[in-house]
């Protein structure tokens, strides 16, 4: 089961006695924030929940699943998410 973004705003919006619209602002604030920096290169830490990071890829040969034909993967950048210690345990 997956939770959407309007979930988690009136989950985080009942926890914290705030309204949908001023946590649903900030919740688009947080992610404008991570997008902005990742591009930039930085790296976001939320100490003991997650990282995220931009890194380099390089080209590589892959192949086609349905042809079976080789293709050249260009090089390119990703984003890796990284979960911390918190997030982990509660997993477990």
């Amino acid at each position: 089961m997956a939770i959407t973004k309007t979930e988690l705003v009136a989950s985080i919006a009942s926890a914290t006695g705030e309204s949908q619209a001023t946590v649903g602002r900030v919740v688009d604030g947080l992610f404008a924030a991570v997008t902005e920096a990742v591009a930039k290169g930085e790296k976001v830490t939320i100490p003991g929940f997650l990282s995220f990071e931009q890194v380099a890829t390089a080209a590589r040969t892959g192949r086609n699943p349905q042809t079976g034909a080789e293709i050249k993967i260009a090089a390119g950048k990703r984003v890796k998410v990284t979960a911390g210690s918190k997030l982990k345990a509660a997993a477990k």
